[in-house]
């Protein structure tokens, strides 16, 4: 018997099939474990950043930049609510601003500011309809049930939270579930840092305020 038949007896699985695919099975569980420690690393990146002093000056200064063409473009005709409306929306896309992309949020929030634009010039060219007659047909007919609302109503309470949950977080709708939590762990530690932004910035204008009014006030007669 040769060398070489004597080795392949010998030593019989080193040929095996199933090696080199327990070889590629375990390469990519490696790298699959990689991407996922780099994805919780910069997650906690952002997390941190969040609560940072610096990245809340930041996003004060811009805040107040917006808010400052928010009141100048803003008609003083306006109802309060539309006003506020503005405000917040000004201090959603602030925040979406300083997140820089990075989340699927930050993005959702930038594509509808812009959706938003392109719907209200599209109105403006587009002249409305006559409003047609009512008719007896039109009148008589029921209100249709959304087949999504059925299926909702019958999904596990599991899934019911999730798609809520989804809903809640710009862009995360119809995201799976490991999505919808880092995009919510994100979102939530972001809103928390323009809670504190906002009422920073509240305090100081309720103090600038009164101090300004208690020193327009007439001096008490002696």
């Amino acid at each position: 018997m040769s060398s070489s038949s004597s080795s392949l007896i010998s030593n019989p699985v080193t040929n095996h099939p199933d090696r080199g695919r327990d070889s590629s099975r375990r390469k990519k569980k490696k790298k699959a474990q990689a991407s996922k420690h780099d994805l919780n690393q910069q997650a906690g990146q952002n997390h941190a950043r969040w609560k940072s002093q610096a990245q809340q000056q930041i996003y004060s200064s811009k805040l107040l930049q917006a808010l400052s063409h928010v009141t100048i473009s803003t008609p003083p005709t306006d109802p309060p609510p539309r006003r506020g409306r503005a405000v917040r929306e000004a201090a959603d896309r602030v925040l979406a601003v300083a997140a820089k992309g990075r989340t699927r949020w930050s993005r959702a929030i930038l594509t509808s500011r812009l959706k938003l634009k392109f719907r209200k010039h599209k109105k403006q060219r587009v002249p409305a309809p006559a409003p047609a007659a009512a008719t007896g047909s039109s009148r008589s007919r029921k209100p249709r049930v959304s087949v999504f609302r059925l299926k909702g109503k019958n999904l596990p309470a599991v899934q019911r939270k999730v798609r809520v949950l989804g809903r809640l977080v710009p862009g995360c709708r119809k995201q799976p579930l490991p999505v919808i939590l880092e995009e919510a762990t994100d979102y939530i530690a972001a809103l928390e840092m323009q809670v504190r932004a906002m009422s920073a910035l509240a305090d100081l204008l309720s103090g600038s305020t009164s101090g300004a009014s208690s020193s327009s006030s007439p001096a008490p007669p002696t």
